[in-house]
């Protein structure tokens, strides 16, 4: 597998994460060790090693952020804990969202009964209506969401979606377990609907103000052209 590359400089790499794909191995993934994470896919492809900025989801796809040494790392991360980084998601949600939305329940982290403060905002782009019946209703509902996370929480996009009964289309843990089996029966789809779309900041050591962006994976495309919506 070949990894996209959005943007390199002596300073950092970002490239575009498939679904599906580790960024890199831990205790708790023993059981997909026997796959290539996507810092061993880069030191493949790149003959480096870097050093992962952020962390997205196995399951999301989009933009990420990896430093070539690791004293630059800190200059990198404080943008990070200062809330200088402001990151971009699409997601496809169940039902008919609010055009406009301030998320803030608090997140548990992982491994841990302390929840801690989390916000999101929503912005409805478009929506649609199947004539697929998904129980208990005669058709389906969705949504395409665009999220600005304020706060950087363990699956806080995913946990926010839930909390507000529109679920992220594709998510196995929280999202519609009805909603999950008619996109993988009818539309041949069973990829998460979280995608990391872009990042801006000012770079640490240049002062410039960068702006990435990740294209939409090919699951994405198929739902812009099935639901009549323009791609961007």
């Amino acid at each position: 597998m070949k990894i996209e590359i959005l943007y390199e400089d002596e300073y950092f790499v970002c490239v575009s994460k498939p679904n599906n794909v580790l960024i890199h191995h831990a205790n708790y993934s023993k059981n997909v060790s026997n796959e290539l994470s996507l810092v061993e896919l880069l030191y493949n492809q790149l003959d480096q090693k870097l050093y992962p900025l952020h962390r997205l989801d196995r399951k999301t796809s989009g933009i990420l952020i990896l430093v070539k040494d690791t004293k630059h790392v800190s200059k990198f991360q404080k943008l990070f804990y200062d809330y200088k980084i402001k990151k971009i998601y699409y997601g496809l949600v169940r039902g008919y969202t609010p055009n406009n939305l301030q998320i803030d329940t608090p997140v548990k982290g992982r491994d841990s009964n302390v929840y801690k403060e989390a916000e999101t905002i929503l912005e409805t782009i478009e929506s649609f209506e199947l004539n697929i019946p998904v129980k208990p209703y005669n058709t389906s509902r969705y949504s395409l969401v665009r999220l600005t996370p304020k706060t950087g929480r363990l699956h806080q996009l995913r946990i926010h979606m839930n909390k507000i009964s529109h679920p992220l289309i594709g998510d196995p843990k929280y999202g519609d377990n009805n909603h999950n089996i008619m996109f993988s029966d009818k539309l041949t789809i069973s990829n998460l609907f979280l995608h990391a779309y872009s990042i801006t900041f000012q770079h640490p050591f240049t002062h410039k103000e960068i702006t990435l962006k990740a294209p939409f994976p090919k699951h994405w495309v198929k739902i812009f052209d099935e639901f009549n919506w323009h791609m961007f």
